[in-house]
């Protein structure tokens, strides 16, 4: 049922039979009020999904895709957006679901929406009419998830999205400068359901409506739930320690895990003889071994260390986490299990990715491709910005430890047909107001690994590697752009098309091995200036974020400005860079600095390190250890990370070396460096002697610690970034522009 036999089993997507109420048809918007629902002809929904979003009906907008493919599934589905949250009456608007409440932050998680990298408020929301803030309550699916519960007890509740998927453990949460508990104990929520949720929410809503009941719905891959602490699903199933997992060990060359050693006995035993020799010896082939090692696999839960262990425990967080991310692989992650309390927070292996096919399908619903018509003439931000741009493919084999689209999305890329994204982009030509004939984005979390993927099922199924392009690009890593070309090429010829720009970030390690790609990009899909991120230019905090060295960097560069040269256009590329980043040493950014001011960049907005659960970099930056190594209570590799404010405010203020308000700070830095010699008026130098008038005279970072006030470092993640709704990993330096994210 699946496109090989390295992986379960699955019911294809759309082999349900369509519930009952497809009988009304598709609405010309999943409604939001009661007068809606009288219109359609409904009595009643039966699911309604809330949102800390405004309504947009687009597939880049998680609730109006979850919302479609349920519709087509046949059911009636009901949006609730952006609910007052201060009593349940917003909640009781649509009238009690019959199945179930769908529950979410929205793209974005609720803290970083909120919140600036200081902890102050935001005075802006991009994903609300006319960019109004505070229209979400923090931590909005905890909040949401109870008054769901206050407005019809007993109904099912389940929550899903990025917010949830990224706090489905034990996880530190920057904002309260603490590890909390697993988001499903605060929620109360029925079902957990993470990452990208369609088979999960497909299956569990036809389950749903013949009868079962949510609370014997254990099944379900990519999904999460509270049981006893002794409880298994069958008496098959067995239980093993975190601290007997394997560990992939250093990064290296992969090789195939089911080639057989030279000269091994390839008809090995399974019946030894008895002392006469009578018994007889049966066979076992290679293919039965492996069939057995992966049975015994899948009935094996791995207990992590206990939520009350964590907290408190630098170690047994990154060990935690460590194990996370090698049982991330859906063709052989484990069920995971830890305990809160008396209960446990069981996790099942994350889901099966969708074949191109179904992805298609899930795109290609009938959405309006608009916000709802309540909003009116109201702007809402994130709407402006994608409204002219196509999602391509969706997932990351990139491994970016600062970054959470592998935590949400997974590593195994999932392409959808060239001729879908063309009449994707033919409808948006044809129906959405306003195109021009400029598509603004043909990407995802990242703009070239379109249908790029492992040569070998097999061993894509058993690899338990961190990253395909880290520490180089893996062998077995397919990096042919000869798909993505043939795209680009096709949607630029299309009638009333004039441009297609690329906006996603670009991963340029993987497009020098296709300098047509580059060339085809450069001459054609650019407009005037590229962003990418190489991040850091120095090996020590690049190791800590699984980042290519700046020589990769100068390789693309090479080949941007020939092929710019050469179609006669003056071009530039805009590298981003983080700051703060854990394993950044004050004379990494001294180097980084230099390196910015020898090739004549000025960075206008910079970001720091914002550390969001669960990602790997959060982890160094609260225990202070690398989990991508093995963990040790006496040695392993320390990790320093960035807190202070001071510090915080110098790594910054290195990126922009050129503005004289940071030229007071830095002077001091540098002379408590030993490094006074990079104070002057020279080419080589990095700051000069004197000071503008009237600049400098801001409450140096020094005054502000000196009251006491405590602060940590930042990181851009999938779900760091106002400027744009955000599905894939950030680009580098400044507000990074991406599609949401589910």
């Amino acid at each position: 049922m699946l496109t090989n036999n390295t992986q379960p089993a699955v019911r294809p997507l759309f082999s349900w039979r369509k519930f009952w109420a497809q009988r009304f048809g598709p609405a010309p918007f999943l409604p939001m009020s009661r007068t809606e629902m009288d219109q359609l002809g409904w009595d009643s929904c039966d699911i309604i999904l809330i949102t800390g979003d405004a309504y947009i009906d687009h597939p880049s907008f998680g609730m109006a895709l979850i919302g479609r493919l349920l519709e087509a599934q046949g059911f009636r589905v009901g949006i609730i957006s952006q609910p007052d949250w201060n009593s349940a009456a917003d909640f009781r608007k649509l009238g009690k679901p019959n199945l179930f409440f769908g529950v979410t932050a929205g793209n974005m998680d609720s803290m970083v929406n909120r919140y600036t990298s200081d902890r102050k408020p935001r005075s802006d929301d991009a994903y609300t009419p006319n960019g109004e803030a505070n229209k979400r309550p923090d931590r909005a699916v905890t909040v949401y998830a109870q008054r769901c519960r206050e407005a019809f007890p007993g109904s099912a509740v389940v929550i899903g999205s990025i917010e949830a998927s990224l706090r489905r453990i034990a996880h530190y949460d920057y904002w309260s400068d603490k590890v909390r508990r697993s988001v499903l104990p605060d929620s109360k929520a029925d079902l957990l359901v993470f990452g990208n949720a369609e088979r999960a929410i497909v299956e569990l809503a036809h389950r749903l409506a013949k009868g079962e009941k949510i609370s014997e719905i254990r099944d379900l891959r990519g999904t999460a739930f509270m049981v006893g602490r002794d409880w298994l699903p069958s008496a098959d199933w067995e239980e093993m320690d975190s601290t007997e997992v394997d560990t992939p060990g250093p990064l290296v060359k992969h090789a195939d895990p089911y080639a057989m050693d030279e000269g091994a006995d390839k008809n090995a035993c399974a019946t030894p003889s008895t002392a006469d020799g009578a018994l007889p010896v049966r066979i076992v082939s290679r293919a039965e071994r492996l069939a057995a090692r992966r049975e015994r696999r899948a009935h094996t839960v791995v207990r992590l260390p206990a939520y009350e262990q964590v907290k408190d425990d630098p170690v047994l967080y990154a060990h935690a986490s460590r194990t996370f991310h090698l049982e991330s692989n859906p063709g052989n992650a484990r069920a995971l299990r830890q305990a809160h309390g008396e209960r446990d927070v069981w996790l099942n292996p994350p889901p099966i990715p969708l074949t191109t096919e179904e992805l298609d399908q899930v795109y290609e619903a009938p959405y309006a491709r608009r916000p709802h018509p309540s909003y009116g003439e109201a702007k809402i931000p994130a709407w402006e910005m994608i409204r002219f741009s196509v999602n391509i493919m969706r997932g990351c084999f990139g491994g970016c430890t600062f970054c959470s689209i592998t935590e949400h999305e997974g590593r195994i890329i999932q392409s959808r047909s060239e001729d879908s994204v063309i009449r994707e982009i033919e409808e948006m030509r044809d129906k959405t107001p306003g195109f021009t004939g400029i598509v603004s984005d043909l990407g995802g979390p990242t703009a070239n690994m379109y249908h790029l993927k492992c040569k070998d099922e097999k061993i894509e199924s058993a690899c338990r590697r961190l990253s395909c392009v880290y520490p180089d690009i893996c062998d077995n890593l397919g990096t042919d752009h000869a798909p993505l070309i043939s795209l680009y090429r096709r949607a630029r010829s299309l009638k009333g098309v004039k441009k297609v720009l690329i906006g996603s970030g670009l991963r340029y390690d993987l497009a020098v091995r296709s300098p047509e790609y580059i060339k085809e990009l450069v001459q054609h899909h650019v407009g005037g200036y590229l962003k990418i991120a190489p991040e850091h230019t120095e090996d020590g905090p690049l190791s800590k974020m699984m980042k290519p060295g700046i020589g990769t960097y100068d390789r693309f560069k090479q080949l941007f400005d020939r092929f710019s040269r050469e179609a006669g256009k003056e071009q530039y590329l805009i590298p981003y860079f983080i700051a703060a980043h854990p394993g950044t040493q004050d004379t990494d950014m001294v180097s980084l600095a230099l390196w910015l001011k020898k090739n004549n960049f000025r960075l206008d907005q910079v970001q720091t390190f914002l550390p969001t659960p669960m990602a790997l970099a959060t982890t160094m930056y609260h225990t202070e250890k690398n989990p991508l190594k093995k963990l040790h209570r006496q040695g392993g590799e320390n990790v320093g990370a960035v807190r202070g404010a001071r510090q915080r405010k110098l790594h910054k203020a290195f990126l922009r070396y050129h503005d004289p308000e940071n030229w007071p700070l830095l002077r001091e830095a540098l002379k408590e460096m030993g490094r006074a010699d990079l104070i002057g008026n020279g080419k080589k130098q990095l700051v000069p002697a004197w000071q503008p008038a009237g600049t400098g005279l801001k409450a140096t970072p020094v005054q502000k610690a000196a009251t006491g006030a405590k602060n940590a470092g930042f990181s851009r993640s999938t779900v760091d970034n106002r400027r744009k709704p955000a599905a894939g990993r950030p680009a580098a330096g400044g507000p990074r522009k991406h599609k949401p994210t589910r």
